[in-house]
């Protein structure tokens, strides 16, 4: 394979809807007995994975058709909206799972981090995951008896090391496997959105070593996430997944605006049952949401510097008391960089709460004098009990601002995305 650390030639997964592992071997069996006997071709008969369709088979395609070659060194951002086949690729690299076609060829030892709970067992403390996942990576004990310290200090869990990890909240628990796959020397790291749990200042930290790992290591990286910036700062390549199919695989900055532009090309739509791409486990979702300006009248847009408020209605899946409930609105440009962020927990100092009788309701953040630029935004919802992210909707809609008077003189700065209040005077002296 020479400099390639990873070919992958032809790959695709095939799922029957509403089954989890039951019969799968039996049934893929079956497919290649009947294509034997040349009883027609059927896997041509199964479903593309396009949610916006009504399908015709109880089979579906999660991944059709991939093919790809990263080298050494290289580090792959993996991008799409969810359903797409992200999460399905990385198993099926990560040899979590096998394709149902197709094959994949790896040069090393792969680590992979793909999910909160995978590759720990609860029941042995972070000491022993630390070195069970070491022996698993074919690492000697004294090899890993060499780094330990080393990933306990990055993971920041010293205190709980002799605890088992399902005593760990699910940042804990982030920050040490992704120690633990950075650390043990692999190959090829495959690190999926799971990153999005831990805090930002872990996030950046664990982006700085992943450059590490990259640039200073020559060890190849995968990295799935909804960060465009992250993915544009750390990625010299960039893949985008659709349907289960991969639409685009090119230099970095040119995935991310076809990934984007496929937002830019949807109309707003202010009801998120549909929405598919989100993360969390519903207990609380995202069901709409609604702009209002200064008299509580629906609108589609803001003027720079208008006051107004977004409306976020929610469902409770599975009624029970909440204490500390998390709301917050993240505001981004289109390369999902942050403009601005609001939450109750920041701007009230306190959670909300809700009692096992809530079946629903709504979130309100009211704003004054928007601060920003003339320009097209995008809003992300996400509402946590500061441990367990419930719903974290990305790209749930647009933020369209349009000119206005912020500074009461009819004129805005050429240049910049925020806009700050300001007054000048000028005091001059008399030469002596």
């Amino acid at each position: 394979m020479g400099d390639i650390a990873l070919k992958v030639e032809g790959i695709s997964k095939m799922y029957r809807l509403g089954v989890t592992g039951a019969d799968t071997l039996a049934e893929d069996l079956q497919i290649m007995w009947k294509r034997l006997l040349g009883k027609g071709d059927i896997l041509s008969k199964i479903d593309e994975n396009d949610r916006s369709v009504k399908g015709t088979s109880s089979y579906v395609w999660a991944l059709r058709e991939i093919s790809f070659e990263i080298l050494k060194g290289d580090v792959l951002g993996v991008v799409g909206k969810n359903g797409a086949g992200k999460s399905t690729l990385l198993k099926i690299l990560s040899r979590v799972t096998t394709p149902t076609t197709g094959k994949v060829r790896a040069k090393g030892r792969i680590a992979s981090l793909l999910e909160v709970g995978t590759g720990f067992h609860p029941e042995l403390t972070g000491r022993d995951n630390i070195y069970l996942n070491g022996a698993i990576l074919g690492m000697t004990r004294a090899e890993i008896k060499s780094k330990f310290d080393e990933i306990v200090e990055f993971s920041g869990v010293e205190r709980y090391i002799d605890t088992p990890v399902k005593r760990y909240s699910s940042g804990m628990y982030v920050r040490l496997a992704f120690a633990v796959a950075a650390h043990l020397e692999p190959e090829i790291l495959i690190v999926d959105e799971v990153l999005a749990v831990g805090d930002a200042e872990f996030q950046k930290k664990c982006l700085g070593k992943m450059n590490e790992v990259s640039k200073k290591q020559g060890r190849t990286v995968l990295f799935v996430s909804h960060n465009m910036g992250a993915v544009q700062e750390l990625c010299n390549k960039a893949m985008l997944l659709q349907n289960g199919r991969m639409t685009e695989f090119a230099e970095t900055n040119k995935v991310i605006t076809s990934y984007l532009n496929s937002f830019r090309n949807q109309q707003t739509n202010y009801d998120l049952r549909e929405h598919q791409n989100r993360e969390g486990n519903k207990k609380i979702w995202f069901t709409g949401y609604e702009l209002l300006n200064e008299r509580n009248e629906r609108v589609d847009s803001f003027l720079c510097g208008q006051s107004g408020k977004i409306v976020l209605h929610f469902e409770v899946n599975i009624p029970d008391n909440i204490n500390t409930l998390h709301f917050s609105i993240r505001v981004s440009d289109d390369m999902d960089k942050n403009i601005f962020h609001m939450s109750n927990s920041v701007a009230n100092g306190l959670e909300f709460k809700i009692d096992d009788k809530t079946m629903r309701g709504k979130a309100i953040c009211t704003f004054e004098n928007l601060p920003v630029q003339p320009g097209l935004y995008y809003l992300h919802f996400f509402v946590s009990d500061l441990r367990t992210v419930f719903d974290h909707v990305h790209y749930a809609g647009k933020l369209e601002v349009e000119s206005g008077n912020f500074f009461g003189t009819g004129k805005l700065p050429p240049t910049g995305i925020l806009l700050v209040k300001n007054h000048w005077n000028l005091k001059t002296e008399e030469a002596l």
